[in-house]
């Protein structure tokens, strides 16, 4: 697999575990090391007379140091992890010691035990029954909630305090509909200090309306459509079920990485792009920090080779990646023309989904400029799409374009959308 010292530093758990890593990544430190399609491994010698076992497993993505640490990974494992991409050549030994064959051994028997363990439909049943119960009660309130809001005005709304919000919100998680509640908070969380906020507010609000209408009626719709009501409702799909359908095999370019850390527990995401299908894809990674680390090793800037699941949804976002994976340098992509393509789509797309969140978009030759005190993205049509409000990375863009039309890789919908990274002298750069 390609192992990047970007790829590497990524999944150390801070600052300080990076910068002792760094120093473990030399071949003097290391007693031995060997590789293969499964593992690394190598024993570093510390201050006491036996030295380290640290060991790495690729496919799963998992770690394992005999030293005293309790991070995930430890600097051995960052050490080792940086030395092999940097002198992967020097990893000859490819038979694993007894101490690494016994560890992948046991985490396979442990994932084969998880697999098989049976299920008690009837009790299952029986949970999800009560569940349904709990979520169509938080929505009677919360539908009362909302006529309140449009029965007795917006004009008092922007004095309303986070207490306003918040409570709705933890309703909604203690009626297990978890989705609905950060929608309330997305609320709450509307800029009353902008000009014309009561559109985005009305937009947030009728989104909620359309979610909670199009779940209590979806035995009318198609079964993708209510799927994904359930999900925006906050039901959580089976992911082991869906590893067993088939999917889209491609080279998935990974455009960008976005990460949110709320009570420890740290929420991935990356934006995909599937070189031959032309398909978008959103895979979100979750962990507990400093404890657990993510499934699959994934760096925005690269490629993956493998299959993605979507969920299922009149307009799939949202994937799973099928092992196993390979890591490969970024290909060459052409994405669509102009911003002519992009509404087209878009319009497709609304009328399939009403209620969907922003996707990524590959646009060729884009140049940013400024019109009316305001930054734009003109194609090669001279056709011009406003950046998104608040856009943090727009210097940079300027600096790489330098006047010049770019082929950027874009995340938005309808008419906001902001540059992940572009192409520049034949190379993709994060923005």
């Amino acid at each position: 697999m390609l192992l990047t010292e970007e790829h590497v530093l990524a999944l150390a758990p801070d600052d300080a575990s990076r910068k002792a890593g760094s120093a473990l990544a030399g071949p003097g430190k290391w007693v031995s090391k060997g590789a293969n399609t499964d593992a690394l491994w190598g024993e570093c010698q510390g201050s006491g007379s036996k030295p380290y076992q640290t060991q790495v497993d690729i496919v799963n993505v998992a770690f394992k140091c005999s030293c005293p640490s309790r991070k995930f990974p430890c600097k051995h494992g960052i050490g080792l992890m940086l030395l092999y991409a940097r002198q992967k050549d020097t990893f000859t030994d490819n038979i694993p010691p007894a101490w690494v064959s016994e560890w992948l051994s046991k985490r396979s028997e442990k994932k084969v035990e998880k697999t098989d363990k049976p299920v008690d439909e009837t009790a299952q049943a029986k949970r999800l029954q009560a569940r349904q119960q709990k979520v169509a009660d938080g929505i009677t309130e919360l539908m009362l909630w909302m006529k309140d809001i449009v029965r007795n005005g917006l004009l008092q709304i922007p004095e309303k305090g986070d207490a306003y919000w918040e409570n709705m919100a933890r309703r909604m998680v203690d009626a297990q509909a978890a989705g609905l509640a950060g929608m309330v908070r997305a609320l709450g969380e509307t800029n009353f200090y902008s000009e014309g906020w009561q559109n985005a507010f009305l937009d947030q609000l009728l989104r909620i309306y359309l979610v909670v209408q199009g779940y209590t009626q979806s035995t009318e719709l198609d079964e993708p459509l209510q799927q994904e009501l359930r999900a925006l409702i906050g039901f959580t799909q089976n992911q082991e079920f869906l590893k067993q359908q088939p999917g889209i095999k491609d080279t998935w370019l990974v455009l960008s990485k976005q990460i949110n850390e709320e009570e420890n527990l740290v929420t991935e995401r990356y934006w995909l792009y599937g070189q031959h299908s032309k398909q978008s894809a959103l895979v979100l990674q979750f962990y507990v920090k400093n404890q657990t680390r993510p499934e699959v090793l994934i760096t925005p800037g690269i490629a993956l080779q493998g299959e993605l699941v979507y969920f299922p949804s009149p307009t799939p976002l949202r994937a799973i990646i099928k092992y196993p994976v390979s890591n490969i340098s970024l290909p060459a992509v052409s994405g669509m023309e102009g911003w002519a393509q992009v509404t087209d789509t878009e319009t497709l797309l609304y009328k399939q989904m009403p209620v969907r969140s922003e996707r990524p978009y590959i646009v060729q030759q884009l140049t940013p400029v400024q019109h009316n005190l305001q930054w734009w993205l003109k194609d090669q049509e001279e056709r011009l799409m406003p950046l998104k409000a608040g856009y943090a990375n727009i210097w940079k863009l300027l600096a790489l374009s330098g006047g010049q039309p770019l082929n950027m890789a874009l995340l938005g919908k309808e008419q906001q959308y902001e540059p992940l990274g572009a192409w520049h002298n034949g190379s993709y750069k994060l923005l």
